[in-house]
């Protein structure tokens, strides 16, 4: 809503709200949820993921999805947050996974574009190895150990580095060797 009070110039939240109701019943916007809504059924997902549950970035199977580390592809979108929450909208799940704030704050290793927190692919390796424990990666040829390395100092957490380089022993085990 506060995008849509810029772009039109409205002060007033009740003439707003009205206006974003009447537009989405003649058919000119699209109600995603209370709050919510867009042009058409093309709205950037990982945006959408940010909006619904703030403050958070897509991390976790999402980025290690498209980035080739694991190759179960799946529809959701996953991010991190302060709470675990779950959503559903026009068919696709929006899961959020609970993180510390003081990691979640923390803005090293999250990119920020269009309305988009999308963690890097160190970062979501990370996320994900602290919140499991023994998660099976597919490919582990492209993750870079020293980035890693260094983000790993943002979670303050020795058994996360201690599991950092066990992975990294599996990835010179099976890669370099």
């Amino acid at each position: 809503m506060k995008t849509l009070a810029i772009l039109w110039g409205i002060k007033n939240s009740n003439t707003l709200k009205s206006k974003a109701n009447y537009l989405a019943k003649m058919g000119k916007l699209i109600k995603i949820r209370y709050g919510l809504y867009a042009l058409d059924e093309n709205y950037a997902k990982f945006e959408l993921a940010g909006k619904l549950l703030s403050p958070s970035y897509v991390s976790l199977e999402t980025v290690l999805g498209m980035e080739g580390v694991i190759f179960q592809y799946s529809e959701e979108v996953i991010s991190i947050s302060n709470t675990t929450r779950n959503y559903e909208i026009d068919g696709k799940a929006y899961r959020y996974r609970k993180m510390k704030d003081i990691i979640l704050f923390e803005k090293a290793g999250i990119n920020f574009f269009d309305n988009q927190a999308i963690a890097s692919k160190e970062r979501a390796f990370l996320d994900m190895i602290y919140l499991s424990k023994n998660y099976y990666f597919d490919n582990l040829r492209s993750i870079d150990w020293e980035k890693c390395r260094l983000l790993a100092k943002l979670y303050k957490n020795k058994n996360l580095v201690e599991r950092l380089e066990e992975y990294n022993k599996i990835y010179k085990k099976h890669y370099v060797e």
